[in-house]
């Protein structure tokens, strides 16, 4: 064992000569292929600045920060709230933080071209789910009347669109536009919100380089409503209805001002949806950082899908400094549970996953899935090759990493050998959609192709 730890202690040594005597070029180069444990002397940057979104799925970063995950990597890390998407953005690309909790379609639209280009990563998805589409009391209770009731009278879910179509003819008749909100046009919740409406045949609208706002054609039209200020839009009046990630649906349901309707997992069973970003410029400048990171978050996601830890975690996200909301509001979600009309209280261990079904790994499928959004809904506005599509979600989605950290932490006994996929990137295809229909990410022009509403290549 001894001649094991100087054998270590050796090669530290040396690894840590040849950084400080090869300049830049070489500390780049300073992870190596086999998986080594990295001491806090090779962490090229241990004090860190990251941003994110007060909202439930932000929870890796506080876990890792409150149960001391990043400090047991030597890094010194700051948490801080943004205001709105865009500024997590802007702030990452110009360098004031290291990293963000981020919109899984933010870095792929920046390397695929729609709205402010730069070369983002993600080597670590934050999680699985957790989103919810609500609607304002008086919406619901034009819909309630053609949604299915089971033998006690209570709404079958999923409750789909073709439940609102009829009040959107209505307004539609009346002159009256109707108006929901989303957080973000390149957001997993504008394109749940367009898919769960087109599923039932209501044009959500189309994008043009003229019309940004992606309102040609729109039998609904959508707008940008930050999270945390979307329980106070709706109950304002300003839109009847949105599309947001917990708890600011849950939110409604406790102030009584409207009725989640279905969640992201009805849409699309297990789908993706945060991740956690940084530049490409970054992750090259300091890959023992960025695999240390990745560590980090590996071990936060494990930790809350202890259903023993998510009781604590209630009480950490329910602090001023990260998500703020009160602890009843969080743990309906969090808890395994999920609230829809006020008192219809259902069993929904799924809602919020962070490890599970390998929901940490950057699987190039998943990043697939927002091209092709984005293809259908003309945020990308011309066709592409099939080829053009595996090769740009290559440069953003970096499973390399995620997976030097992960072999780190099976070899430290952090993790089990079996939590670490076997995979090329991709998953099976799947046709656990509200609608049914397959996603294939190997044949992403045939999946575009197969909706009868958006873009055809």
């Amino acid at each position: 064992m001894k001649n094991v730890l100087k054998k270590i202690t050796f090669s530290l040594t040396v690894a840590i000569l040849v950084c400080a005597c090869g300049g830049k070029d070489k500390k780049t180069k300073a992870v190596a292929s086999e998986p080594q444990e990295t001491t806090a002397s090779e962490i090229e940057k241990p004090q860190l600045t990251f941003g994110f979104i007060k909202l439930t799925d932000m929870a890796p970063l506080a876990i890792a920060k409150e149960k001391g995950f990043f400090e047991d990597e030597g890094l010194y890390v700051s948490v801080e709230a943004q205001s709105n998407w865009k500024n997590v953005l802007d702030r990452v690309i110009d360098g004031q933080l290291d990293g963000s909790h981020m919109l899984a379609g933010q870095p792929i639209a920046a390397g695929a071209g729609f709205g402010r280009q730069a070369e983002l990563v993600t080597p670590f998805s934050m999680d699985l789910n957790g989103n919810g589409i609500t609607v304002s009391n008086d919406v619901w209770s034009k819909m309630k009347p053609n949604v299915p009731v089971d033998g006690e009278g209570k709404p079958v879910h999923p409750i789909k669109a073709d439940a609102l179509k009829p009040v959107v003819t209505e307004y539609k008749n009346s002159g009256k536009p109707f108006k929901m909100g989303m957080v973000f046009p390149v957001s997993t919740h504008n394109y749940e919100i367009r898919y769960w409406l087109a599923a039932a045949g209501i044009h959500p609208g189309m994008y043009t380089a003229e019309n940004v706002q992606g309102q040609i054609d729109a039998e609904v039209l959508l707008s940008v409503t930050p999270p945390p200020q979307m329980p106070a839009t709706l109950e304002s009046g300003t839109i009847y209805g949105y599309c947001v990630g917990e708890p600011w649906n849950q939110q409604a349901v406790f102030k009584g001002i409207g009725v989640p309707v279905v969640t992201n997992y009805d849409i699309w069973k297990n789908n993706p949806e945060k991740v956690f970003v940084m530049t490409k410029k970054f992750v090259e400048e300091n890959p023992n950082t960025a695999v240390a990171v990745t560590k980090a978050l590996i071990r936060a996601g494990k930790w809350l899908d202890e259903p023993s830890n998510r009781a604590e975690a209630v009480k950490i996200l329910s602090m001023s400094q990260y998500v703020g909301a009160p602890e009843e509001v969080l743990a309906n979600s969090m808890t395994g549970t999920f609230e829809f009309e006020k008192g219809d209280k259902r069993s929904m261990p799924d809602f919020n996953v962070f490890y599970k079904y390998n929901a940490t790994y950057p699987f190039y499928s998943d990043g697939i899935w927002f091209l092709t959004q984005m293809r259908r809904w003309g945020q990308i506005p011309e066709a592409k090759t099939a080829d053009w599509y595996e090769k740009t979600i290559k440069d953003i989605y970096r499973p390399d990493v995620w997976k030097k950290a992960a072999d780190l932490l099976v070899a430290e006994g952090k993790i089990p050998a079996s939590d670490v996929p076997d995979t090329d990137g991709y998953k099976p295809a799947t046709a656990d959609f509200i609608d049914g229909t397959t996603y294939d990410a190997k044949d992403p022009i045939g999946y575009i192709n197969s909706f009868s509403i958006g873009n055809k290549d």
